[in-house]
């Protein structure tokens, strides 16, 4: 299934049922008086989040939904039926702008959260409606009301635990491979990734999801290469993973040109916890890992982990180390969630 983090849609929801005009007919009642009944409600167009899906791919396809116009009033005092209502299926983490892209609507974070996008016109009055008993037979209804057109953007935002980042070729995809059942495409050339990747990792019967976004590169923010498009993946994430490959003859500035690329996107992202690991050292000569982990360490404030995806060197340490930062950063929620609102005091 191809990936796909954003789509345009057209929604209108459905017209309300015009009201009828009619009259009693029976034998023996000359003036049966007004029996139309009222139009029904139009459907109304909601959204969902559900299990099960990790792309907006379905929405390439298909762009334009309307919900169904509601049923007409009849005679004998018969309402329409309300029109069916047109339920958009999305993955959780998905966020509903409005047409201009840019104002939120509203941001999907659970399975099973609904919004409503556009509600259906409501049915017109039946003649009925209208008898009074100075207008004993009025001949006149009112029609449905319009539903209403919307053009939305959705934004999916995949949520995850722990996020992988680093330059292109700094082993993401493979580590991910390795502590996942994930399979993402591995090459030795750069931006093999061109899409995230998500995989559920265990240690010490524990599981959590790890994200994987293609690699950054300077400039990444303004557009280079992919450029910053998969960045917003690991704004929800608790704990970054920045792997810096061994083979790079500056890891210093490897690691920085990264840091750079988070700082100036934004949203908080260059504030996130950080782990900090040399990859792929089954490849550096023997003589240079002690020198290049102790520039890392300084550029960094933080001591890194030695990793192999290929033998298996520090992959455990790492997984526990995320395990250790989710954990402290769920008890902080919750830690805050606890405490009560400073604004609300029982001296009043």
């Amino acid at each position: 299934m191809k990936f796909l983090d954003q789509a345009k849609i057209y929604t209108r929801s459905g017209d309300g049922g015009a009201g009828s005009i009619s009259f009693h007919r029976a034998k023996f009642q000359e003036f049966g008086g007004p029996d139309g009944g009222n139009g029904g409600k139009g459907g109304d167009v909601w959204i969902e989040a559900v299990e099960g899906l990790n792309t907006l791919i379905d929405y390439r396809y298909q762009q334009h939904y309307k919900a169904e116009t509601g049923m007409h009033g009849m005679g004998k005092n018969r309402d329409g039926r309300k029109g069916k209502d047109v339920v958009l299926k999305v993955p959780v983490g998905t966020q509903i702008y409005q047409e201009d892209n840019e104002t939120l609507m509203a941001d999907l974070t659970e399975v099973g959260q609904r919004c409503l996008l556009s509600r259906g016109g409501n049915g017109g009055f039946g003649n009925a409606h209208f008898k009074t008993s100075t207008n004993q037979a009025p001949r006149h209804a009112n029609p449905g009301q319009e539903g209403i057109e919307r053009t939305i953007w959705l934004r999916l935002k995949l949520i995850a635990d722990a996020g992988l980042t680093g330059l292109p070729n700094a082993g993401k995809s493979t580590f991910l491979a390795t502590v996942t059942r994930a399979r993402p495409k591995i090459a030795d050339y750069p931006f093999t990734t061109l899409h995230p990747n998500l995989g559920v990792a265990k240690v010490d019967d524990r599981e959590f999801v790890i994200a994987d976004i293609p690699g950054l590169i300077e400039g990444a923010h303004e557009g280079a290469g992919i450029g910053d498009r998969f960045l917003g993946h690991v704004e929800r994430t608790r704990v970054l993973l920045h792997l810096v490959s061994g083979l790079n003859d500056d890891v210093a500035e490897a690691y920085r040109t990264v840091r750079a690329e988070m700082e100036a996107y934004g949203h908080d992202l260059g504030e996130k916890p950080e782990i900090v690991a040399l990859s792929q050292m089954d490849v550096v000569p023997e003589g240079e890992r002690v020198e290049k982990l102790e520039s890392l360490a300084a550029v960094s404030g933080k001591k890194p982990i030695a990793l192999s995806s290929a033998t298996g060197e520090g992959v455990q340490e790492a997984l526990r180390a995320l395990r250790r930062a989710i954990d402290t950063s769920v008890s902080e929620e919750e830690r805050a969630a606890a405490e009560p609102d400073p604004r609300w005091s029982l001296d009043g």
